[in-house]
Formats: structure tokens, C-alpha cells, sequence
């Protein structure tokens, strides 16, 4: 059977200033490298009763001003 990753995640708020806290790129790094290159990864929601997949399109970087303007 091949190992698929699930990240379980759950909604925190509506601006990312309500985010407790969240992975940096190096530690997300780090944890991804004990897995297989080929290893599906998807995101659970609502205590794994949806899903959802990561795809290049989902990334969008946002200068960190313009995403706090969007929380006001």
C-alpha cells in the first residue's frame, strides 16, 4: 500500500494575523524530507471529512503589508 501524507489543518480565522502559529518554509522543508519524493500530499479539513490538494497554482505570494491591509 503506498503511504499518502495528510497534513491536518484546521480553520484559525479570517486573517493570518489570527494564525497561532504556522510552519516556515525551512521547517516544512525539514519535515518533508523524511518522506518518499513520490508520496501524494493533500490537506484535511474538519477533522479529516474534507480534503483538498496542493498544487503549484495554490501559491501566491503576498508582500506582507498588502495581506495586512486585507485583515482590517
Amino acid at each position: 500500500m503506498k503511504t499518502k501524507l495528510i497534513i491536518d489543518t484546521e480553520r484559525e480565522g479570517y486573517g493570518t494575523d489570527q494564525v497561532r502559529r504556522t510552519m516556515t518554509v525551512g521547517e516544512l522543508i525539514a519535515a518533508l524530507e523524511q518522506y518518499d519524493e513520490d508520496t501524494p500530499v493533500f490537506l484535511g479539513f474538519d477533522r479529516r471529512y474534507t480534503y483538498g490538494g496542493i498544487t503549484e497554482a495554490c501559491f501566491e505570494e503576498v508582500e506582507a503589508d498588502e495581506d495586512d491591509e486585507d485583515d482590517e
